[in-house]
């Protein structure tokens, strides 16, 4: 019995001797070592799998601007009743929203009577669009400036649309641009400027038209640009104001 024990011994060494070396460190490695050799591959694994602090958390540049104004009185009385003489509605018709907080419009049109130099009607709309910041869609300000593109394209598909030409309009909020066109349309020639400024994360969308009718002579490219400019320079500070 003393004898047999070496060579049992021998026996085991010279049979792991025999087999290609990754099979010896699996097989004829104690079980003790095979254990820890899991183990420490199971956390090495799992430390992987876990996202570190920087992958995890994503940060977004806060919006600029949290609500709206009331787009009614967005635009001062004195600039909209010299915009549309004769509005229908003096203090503007609100346009129907399910969230004020995000989206509004207001718009107001009316004709003119001069007599025997005929008519002139003006019509005269805005709209606001905030966007909020989302960590998976980017900050307000970028979701708004992606937009302002958008809306551009939009006014520039206008059917009908002639003569149209688009131009970077200064001192209106962070960025804006105007569209000036003409449309034929009730038997009459409109001129629109429709201008799509952006400041910070909010859109203002501002179209100003007119046309003469019975005789009256078509309004100027430059009245109704004018006109335009100034209603959305001052939608724009609303804005402002509204968040202060």
């Amino acid at each position: 019995m003393q004898r047999s024990a070496p060579r049992t011994r021998l026996t085991r060494i010279l049979a792991c001797a025999a087999v290609p070396v990754m099979l010896v460190a699996a097989g004829c490695s104690s079980d003790s070592d095979g254990k820890e050799g899991q183990d420490k591959a199971s956390a090495s694994a799992s430390a992987s799998a876990t996202p570190s602090p920087s992958q995890s958390t994503k940060t977004v540049e806060p919006a600029k601007f949290a609500k709206l104004p009331d787009v009614c009185k967005a635009i001062s009385a004195k600039t909209t009743a010299s915009l549309v003489p004769k509005a229908r509605t003096k203090n503007g018709t609100p346009a129907a929203s399910s969230d004020l907080n995000s989206r509004g419009g207001c718009s107001w049109n009316g004709l003119e009577d001069k007599g025997v130099d005929g008519s002139q009607y003006r019509w005269l709309d805005v709209s606001f669009y905030r966007y909020d910041s989302d960590v998976t869609l980017g900050s307000g300000q970028e979701r708004a400036q992606q937009n302002l593109a958008k809306e551009i394209a939009k006014v520039q598909g206008t059917p009908g649309a002639k003569k149209l030409r688009t131009t970077t309009t200064t001192g209106i909020g962070d960025e804006a641009q105007t569209v000036v066109y003409q449309l034929h349309k009730t038997d009459e020639d409109f001129v629109y400027a429709s201008i799509v400024a952006r400041t910070g994360n909010v859109l203002v969308l501002l179209s100003y038209n007119g046309a003469g009718y019975a005789g009256a002579d078509t309004p100027s490219e430059k009245s109704i640009t004018d006109g335009a400019v100034k209603a959305a320079k001052e939608a724009v500070a609303a804005v402002v104001t509204a968040n202060k």
